[in-house]
């Protein structure tokens, strides 16, 4: 069963490339959006918490800080919206999910920058 699902996601589900980014990275996700019968594009800009899944089911977790309210998005790598991602900043974390940072605040919620 395994090897027909893989299979199936190699044969007809077409890939994206992406560049490589992880958990602490600054990111933005520019996607399309449908308006009746317009569409436009949005970007979102902010750190990703998480990476989670393999091969056509992989998602991934951004938050960003909206004023005083942070906001979190999961954006799997295959939508068909999905136009285009960019790294920003690599960050330097110590861990694949960093769900720890939605408590920090202020001063606390820098991520140490990896210059490359």
């Amino acid at each position: 069963m395994d090897s027909l699902i893989k299979f199936v996601e190699d044969q007809f589900v077409p890939k994206k490339e992406f560049p490589e980014f992880s958990a602490g990275d600054t990111i933005t996700v520019y996607y399309e959006i449908k308006e009746g019968e317009k569409t436009r594009t949005q970007f979102f800009r902010g750190v990703v918490i998480q990476r989670r899944g393999s091969g056509s089911t992989e998602t991934f977790t951004i938050r960003k800080m909206s004023g005083t309210v942070g906001v979190e998005r999961i954006f799997p790598v295959n939508m068909p919206a999905l136009q285009k991602v960019e790294v920003n900043k690599k960050g330097k974390v110590r861990r694949a999910r960093i769900f720890y940072f939605r408590g920090l605040t202020g001063k606390k919620a820098r991520i140490k920058e990896v210059r490359s």
